[in-house]
C-alpha cells in the first residue's frame, strides 16, 4: 500500500514540473521513492518482530495454578528434606504435619475440603515452626503429589516442578 501511494507521489512530482524538465531526472525521483518504500518496509519490519509464544515450561508458569515453577533443587535445604520426606510417606518432625491446609488465602487452586496438606519446613535459629512450609494436593491419578512452596505463612507460593 505504502509504494503504491509512493509510486502515485512520484508521478504527481513528475507532472509538476515544467516541460523542459529531462526524463533523467523524472528517473531519478521514481528510484528514490521506490528506495524510501524499500527502507520504510525494512524499518517497519526491523520495529515489528515476530510474537512468539513460549510454553509454559520455558516461561517458567504452571498453566494449571498460574504459580511460578520452582525446582526441587532451589528449594531452601530443609524445604528439600521435608519435599523427600513427603514422598517417602514420612515420619515427619513436627505433630502437626500432614494436617489439612484449608487454602483460606485462595492462592492455590481450589480443591475439596481436605485435599490439601501442610508440612513445615524447618527454619535455622526459629524458637517455633517458622513460616516456611509446602503444602501438596492429594491425586490418585498422579504418582507425584503436586505440591507448592511457601516461604511467607501462605502469602505466596510457588509450584515445585518434581
Amino acid at each position: 500500500m505504502k509504494s503504491l501511494l509512493l509510486a502515485l507521489m512520484a508521478v504527481a512530482l513528475t507532472a509538476c514540473h515544467s516541460p523542459g524538465q529531462t526524463a533523467q531526472t523524472q528517473t531519478t525521483q521514481t528510484q528514490t521513492a521506490q528506495t524510501q518504500t524499500a527502507q520504510t518496509q525494512t524499518t517497519q519490519t526491523q520495529a515489528a518482530p515476530a510474537r512468539v509464544q513460549t510454553p509454559a515450561s520455558v516461561s517458567g508458569t504452571d498453566p494449571a495454578s498460574g504459580l511460578e515453577w520452582i525446582a526441587v533443587s532451589s528449594l531452601p535445604p530443609q524445604g528439600q528434606q521435608t519435599y523427600r520426606l513427603i514422598l517417602s510417606g514420612g515420619p515427619f518432625p513436627y505433630a502437626r504435619d500432614g494436617v489439612a491446609f484449608q487454602n483460606r488465602e485462595g492462592v492455590l487452586p481450589r480443591r475439596s475440603r481436605g485435599n490439601y496438606h501442610e508440612y513445615t519446613v524447618r527454619t535455622p535459629g526459629s524458637s517455633d515452626r517458622g513460616a516456611r512450609r509446602i503444602v501438596c494436593a492429594e491425586s490418585v491419578q498422579q504418582r507425584v503429589p503436586e505440591c507448592y512452596y511457601t516461604g511467607d505463612h501462605y502469602a505466596s507460593f510457588q509450584r515445585i516442578r518434581p
